[in-house]
This record gives C-alpha cells, sequence and structure tokens, in this order.
C-alpha cells in the first residue's frame, strides 16, 4: 500500500509548521506532518496523514506566507488531485494520474449489483474511457504536451498553462517524485 494523505507546496522564508494552522495543533497530530528537504527559493513541502488537512487551509496557508501555495490529495500513491491557490484568490486544479482518476471518478450503473463484477467487464474499460475523454476535454489547449494531468491554468505563472498529459499523468508513479515534478512544472520549485 503507498502513500495516502496530503502534500502541501508552499514558499516562505520561515519553516512552515510554523504557520498558525500547524502550530496551534496539538502535539499529536504535529507527529503526523514530516517536513521534506526544502528547495530552492524558499519552496518547502509537508508530508501530512490522511485526514489532517482541510479545504480552507489553503486559504490560511496563502494568506500566512504571502506566495502562492498547492496542496496533493493522494491517495495510495497512484492518484492525486492537487489544488493551487494564488494570492489573489484564484484557485487551480489537477490530476495526477488521469487514467487511476478516471477509474476513480467513473460513475456506477444503477443496474450492477456486485461492483467487483463490473470492474473486469469491457463495460467498466469503456466507462473509463468516456470518463478520460472528459477529465482530457478539461485540458486548456496551451497545456498540450505538457507533463501532468490539469483542468485548469496556473495564473500565479505568467499565465502559463500548469502541466497537463504525459509520463506522470499516465503511469501512475507518484512515488518517485512525481508530485515535485507536477509541482515544477507548474512553476513551484
Amino acid at each position: 500500500m503507498g502513500f495516502s494523505g496530503h502534500l502541501v507546496f508552499a514558499r516562505s522564508e520561515r519553516p512552515l509548521l510554523e504557520a498558525p494552522l500547524f502550530s496551534s495543533t496539538g502535539p499529536e497530530l504535529r507527529d503526523d506532518v514530516h517536513g521534506w528537504q526544502p528547495r530552492p527559493g524558499g519552496w518547502q513541502t509537508l508530508q501530512l496523514e490522511q485526514g489532517i488537512w482541510e479545504d480552507d487551509c489553503l486559504f490560511a496557508l496563502v494568506e500566512w506566507t504571502g506566495a502562492p501555495a498547492c496542496v496533493a490529495d493522494a491517495s495510495d500513491s497512484s492518484v492525486a488531485l492537487v489544488t493551487g491557490l494564488h494570492t489573489n484568490g484564484r484557485r487551480w486544479q489537477a490530476w495526477l494520474n488521469l487514467d487511476n482518476a478516471a477509474a476513480l471518478l467513473v460513475e456506477e450503473p444503477e443496474d450492477v449489483d456486485d461492483l467487483s463484477l463490473w470492474m473486469a467487464t469491457p463495460e467498466f474499460e469503456k466507462a473509463i474511457g468516456h470518463k478520460r475523454a472528459e477529465l482530457d476535454a478539461e485540458v486548456p489547449a496551451d497545456a498540450e504536451g505538457a507533463h501532468v494531468g490539469v483542468s485548469s491554468w496556473c495564473p500565479s505563472h505568467g499565465g502559463a498553462a500548469a502541466s497537463n498529459r504525459g509520463t506522470a499523468a499516465r503511469t501512475g508513479d507518484l512515488r518517485g517524485g512525481a508530485v515535485r515534478r507536477a509541482a515544477g512544472r507548474a512553476g513551484l520549485p
């Protein structure tokens, strides 16, 4: 089983763990937060165990740092939804590993009694193909050929598309640094 939890990417001259949203948690929760090696330009990554991160924490973190930030909600190291927030309040989202995201998001038919049996059918593969096409349709035209699935563009980096399609989006390799690579391709070192 792989990593499930949140990876938080933010830029600050001070350690992210000093942010009020982290410093106000009890010691038992702080034990579930792990800092990664800082990156150039003051970018930092925190790894949080599942269940700690709340959606409104991203706004609080951007407000505290005064810089854009993003968080990846990873599931079993095989799929992640990355949500970014600019200081002007604009949000963007990107799915990492679109094939697994499509399988996760596909709607179950009402007439299926046993989901595990349906998942072994050509109809399931067809439903995944349709969901993948929906996810692909959300990709901005100027993101074609980029690296990670994105459903919006990242205005914090000159209006350039954050990343879209390619290796990390298709292989499911979140363990090998795909989240860090995706953040880098979105302009977050």
